[in-house]
């Protein structure tokens, strides 16, 4: 097939992007910032580096829109002249343009959210929590729309599980760019220097093009810690009072800030970062306590510079607004602990009592955050009851304005973040525990103690007891339990933390929570659970704790267990049990979910998922996992995290309403025999591919499964201890990231084109896809899943193993599936019902397809010289590497 000539090129590149129906504004933030990367790449590449990147995105693009083999086999022949050097080059400018083209969409997002009108009378009520609030008022009334108002709750929880494939320095150099895309659009909006602010954006591309992609080496858990709090630092610490104040001002309308505020601070951050140590030995008590002690910090810094700017700003003179008794008294009290401070503070501030008292509230912040005994604050308490002081002093004076304004949005901070910003979770595996027990069981302690593995065990509790002596009972305590099995996997936990501290002391406060994980544990939850809370340490607890209970679902393992169908389903037989038990004795449950970025992992749109859960399983209360790229995704841009929290706050605000649990039930109902029928049809599908012989060293074989554990994402091991002869320990992150990068996406979709023609009935399961939440959102992101995959590519990596059989069963299946999803929604293409989506997934494919191709010839090269026993050629591997991060870009949620 010849090549086309420059015309020809780009007019076909200019028919592709026309047809892509982008955002005009987005269009031009595309076509700006592809130009100025030209640039840099013909100034700071190798000479013709740019006409290679431009030869093979055209030949990927028209491969894509005409789909006949010549077209595909000249890309093909592109990607496999380039020297090593060269290719080094071109994956690494493929994969700067998707930086450059999220970057795009994400500001994209954001005009979209600061145009919309924000009024919940207009808003669907799926939304905003504030529309939600409406629709469930008119459903149960205003007092009990208020009380579940007040007792909403949505914890996200920040792990450290490795998927973020990008590096800190590439990502942070992406949020400087964000912020010249925004002056550059106000320069031409407002007529000011344009070329100055496409200047500082060449410059910052050109430091993107020039930062080394790929990590030297794995992070240590506390550089993740650092990682996570920059989220924090950067984003969440200021949009988080601003959902609550967003949600105020709809609900009290003109009256917002001038009377005490409806919402009740409703978000609680929880991270997994230097907790989590099932399967990361460097995950040591030390870096427990290292990682407490850095978000304090954080949180501490933060609250002291928040408390002395509203004080600098709180000039109120005391004659128009005079102290309240309470107020005097606060500042005798703070005066007398600090005589020197308080002195020049009033000197500062002579008739300015409010002003003086923030002020000095600020210095016992930063007191504590330096650990002065005198000075320092116990707990956040105190603090807020003398930030509520003020705050009482201001309205008995006559300036709510004052007391509901910036100071109140300080109070939902602290009641947020308090003294430890994130709660701090561990996670081991019941199968430590026990072999821990076993041997503090077998006899007296030897003379030369225990192995080291039971003192790390014993220390994480004593670490534990320390984070809360020192950041409050909420900073610590929540214990999870991986793979339970048994209610004795939950007891082992107590009976350690009292071997931790001895006969004389006293235990940490633990929260111990189940992780049910694979498909039995699943099933054998409920009675798990019956049977430990009639445990003595958890009757305690569930006392002391007006019986609360927190359960955790594994939504990665199960999957990756029965396969995603069946894994969906057990997961909502599963809720609905527990929910039941829960409600028959009397018990609060918050479920707990541990969701991916990638749909074999749980992943996809949270909201949605939120409205399709059982009767009773939310109840208002959502908790769920967020980790690599997602974090960043969902947390990076403060619009953007407003807008999550916000729509998935609404979501489960709403999944109590007795409209939605009524149409959940009544769809399960009606649709159980089809359930039961796509449950068995997609497991047995499922079990002929993974139980097939020599399927784990085939699956090595044809994805980068063993080279993605040498790309340094995160400081975990990508696995425990496998062998390419089982999959049983792989975890479910490799087993997800490896197909998503052979272009396959098997975790995502496997098994639901068999499981839908076992029912046969398309008219039927038309209606249960419009009837029934849990099927819509299953193929919603199965379409999803599909869309993101190419046949062409997954043949060529399916092509570098010796089994056909499999092969075909997997090309067979992806077909069946699309052809079923298509039919189902109704569709001519994947994706017809979700045309932004889909214009996303169309924009980037090419792109992707162009590294994809770099990527196989890496791993070709690989594959032959293991064939021969040879060890592989580094500059391969880093091809290789190079293009995983790619395409991991280009598709967004890898893992």
């Amino acid at each position: 097939m010849r090549e086309l000539t420059q015309t020809e090129a780009i007019d076909l590149v200019g028919r592709f992007e026309a047809g892509q129906e982008i955002p005009e504004r987005m269009r031009s933030d595309v076509r700006m910032l592809g130009a100025l990367l030209g640039r840099v790449l013909r100034e700071s590449g190798t000479p013709g580096l740019y006409e290679d990147v431009e030869r093979l995105r055209v030949a990927t693009i028209q491969a894509y829109t005409d789909e006949t083999p010549e077209a595909f086999a000249r890309a093909e022949a592109i990607a496999d002249s380039f020297d090593l050097q060269r290719a080094h080059e071109v994956a690494r400018a493929f994969t700067a343009y998707f930086h450059l083209v999220n970057l795009a969409e994400e500001t994209q997002r954001v005009r979209v959210l600061r145009e919309r009108d924000g009024r919940p009378d207009k808003e669907d009520a799926t939304d905003s929590i504030a529309a939600a609030y409406m629709h469930l008022a008119r459903e149960v009334g205003d007092d009990t729309a208020l009380q579940r108002l007040q007792n909403l709750r949505f914890h996200p929880v920040f792990t450290a599980h490795p998927t973020e494939a990008r590096r800190r320095a590439i990502s942070t150099s992406i949020r400087r760019l964000a912020a010249l895309l925004t002056e550059h659009e106000a320069s031409l909006r407002n007529g000011a220097d344009q070329r100055r602010a496409e200047r500082r954006m060449l410059e910052e591309i050109d430091t993107l093009w020039r930062t080394a992609p790929l990590r030297p080496e794995k992070p240590a858990p506390t550089d993740e810690v650092r990682a996570v709090m920059a989220v924090f630092d950067e984003t969440l610490y200021t949009a988080v009072p601003h959902v609550y104040r967003r949600v105020d001002d709809a609900l009290q309308g003109p009256a917002a800030g001038g009377r005490a505020p409806i919402v009740k601070p409703f978000v609680r951050i929880g991270s997994w970062v230097g907790g989590d140590r099932d399967g990361n030995p460097f995950v040591t008590a030390s870096v427990t306590r290292k990682a407490a002690g850095i978000a304090s910090e954080h949180i501490l810094r933060g609250l002291e510079s928040t408390t002395l700017r509203i004080g600098r700003t709180l000039t109120v003179d005391a004659t128009t607004t005079p102290p309240s008794d309470a107020l005097v008294a606060l500042w005798q009290r703070l005066r007398g602990s600090d005589e020197e401070a308080a002195a020049d503070v009033a000197k500062r501030s002579p008739d300015e009592p409010h002003r003086r008292v923030l002020l000095m509230i600020a210095r016992k912040i930063a007191a504590t955050r330096t650990r002065d005994a005198d000075l320092a604050y116990r707990d956040p308490e105190h603090l807020l009851a003398d930030l509520r002081t003020v705050q009482g002093s201001l309205v008995q004076a006559g300036a709510p304005r004052q007391a509901y304004g910036h100071l109140q949005q300080l109070l939902w901070q602290v009641e947020t973040y308090g003294f430890h910003l994130a709660e701090l979770e561990v996670r081991q595996h019941s199968a430590v525990h026990a072999k821990v027990l076993a041997e503090l069981e077998s006899g007296p302690r030897p003379a030369d103690g225990y192995s080291e593995q039971a003192e790390e065990v014993l220390d994480v509790f004593r670490a534990i007891a320390y984070v809360q002596e020192r950041f409050g009972p909420r900073a610590a305590g929540r214990y999870i339990v991986s793979f339970t099995q048994s209610s004795q996997d939950l007891a082992n936990v107590h009976r350690l933390a009292r071997y931790a501290v001895g006969p004389e002391g006293v235990p940490p406060v633990l929260d111990v929570i189940p992780l049910f994980e694979t498909f039995a544990d699943l099933q054998a939850a409920p009675r798990i659970l019956a049977e430990i809370v009639e445990n003595p340490d958890f009757v305690a607890r569930l006392a002391a704790t007006d019986r609360r209970l927190e359960v955790m679902l594994g939504y990665s393992d199960s999957s990756k267990d029965v396969g995603p169908v069946a894994a969906n389903l057990a997961l909502y037989e599963a809720q609905a049990h527990i929910a039941a038990w829960a409600e028959e004795v009397g018990i609060e449950l918050t479920l707990f979910h541990g969701r991916g970025g990638a749909l074999g992992r749980g992943g996809g749109p949270a909201n949605s998922a939120v409205l399709a859960q059982p009767p009773h399983s939310v109840d208002g209360r959502f908790k769920l996992t967020e980790q690599g790229e997602v974090i960043f995704a969902r947390y990076g841009d403060p619009a953007i995290a407003m807008r999550h929290i916000d729509q998935v706050a609404a979501a489960v605000l709403l999944a109590s309403s007795p409209s939605i649990e009524q149409r959940n039930r009544d769809a399960a109902e009606r649709y159980a025999d089809v359930a039961a029928t796509m449950d068995t049809a997609s497991r047995e599908r499922f079990f002929s591919l993974v139980k097939a012989p020599g399927f784990a060293p085939w699956f090595a074989q044809v994805t980068p499964m063993e080279e993605i554990g040498l790309l340094a994402l995160g400081s975990r091991p990508a696995r425990r201890g496998l062998s390419v002869e089982s999959l049983e320990d792989l975890r479910a992150i490799p087993w997800v990231f490896a197909w998503t990068q052979a272009r396959i996406n098997l975790a995502g979709w496997f098994g639901l084109g068999s499981a839908l023609e076992a029912v046969g009935d398309e008219e039927l399961l038309r209606r249960a896809y419009g009837d029934w939440p849990l099927l819509r959102t299953l193929i919603d992101n199965v379409a999803m899943s599909l869309a993101k995959s190419d046949m062409r590519i997954a043949r060529n990596y399916l092509d570098l193993g010796d089994r056909a059989d499999l092969a075909d069963l997997v090309m067979d299946e992806m077909l069946l599936t699309r052809s079923w999803v298509e039919r189902v929604t109704g569709g001519s293409e994947l994706l017809d019902n979700r045309p932004i989506l889909q214009r996303a997934v169309k924009m980037r494919s090419p792109y992707v397809d162009a590294l994809s191709l770099l990527q196989l010839r890496a791993l070709r090269a690989l594959r032959d010289t293991a064939a021969e026993g040879l060890p592989g050629d580094p500059d391969q591997q880093r091809l290789l590497l190079l293009s995983v991060n790619g395409v991991a870009a280009g598709l967004q949620n890898t893992g």
